[in-house]
């Protein structure tokens, strides 16, 4: 069978593949292949599994924001309590420590640009352990998880030569 590496990296890029699929690719006994996932999954390995959407592409409006968060940590705590008091809030969908100028890196997603800064005056900001904040929001996405969602035009007329 293959090695647990080989099951992650195949499922990260298609996490919908069914076991029957994977055990092939593996060359694996179906039964060993759902147990060795079934292990993964326990031991927090595979944390879950998320579908790619390209909201640009539909009728709902969303708001996608970088926020890097400047931060003074707690004694004893480092900077974990802090982050958890971050990703607790819903809209908030990644909290990532940081190296450089600031410390936590905050992506979170909203209805508006409004409803992101309001999130940043009003509930990120007014954290007892916030020094500063910097916003980026996103434009444009090119390429998520390693997904291309932008796809350049192809011309698939026929040439016609003389």
């Amino acid at each position: 069978m293959g090695t647990r590496e080989e099951i992650l990296n195949i499922i990260e890029k298609n996490s919908r593949i069914d076991i029957h699929e994977l055990s092939v690719l593996l060359g694996a006994d179906e039964l060993l292949v759902a147990n060795e996932l079934k292990a993964l999954e326990e031991e927090g390995i595979i944390c879950g599994y998320h579908t790619m959407v390209d909201w640009s592409k539909t009728s709902l409006e969303k708001v996608n924001a970088l926020i890097e968060v400047k931060v003074t940590p707690t004694r004893g705590q480092g900077f974990d309590n802090i982050a958890e008091r971050i990703y607790k809030y819903p809209e908030v969908t990644s909290v990532y420590l940081m190296s450089g100028g600031f410390d936590l890196m905050v992506i979170l997603e909203g209805k508006s640009l409004q409803e992101v800064a309001g999130f940043v005056n009003n509930k990120l900001a007014t954290l007892d352990t916030v020094l500063s904040t910097a916003t980026h929001f996103i434009l444009k996405k090119y390429k998520d998880h390693g997904t291309i969602l932008t796809k350049k035009y192809e011309d698939t007329r026929e040439i016609i030569t003389p």
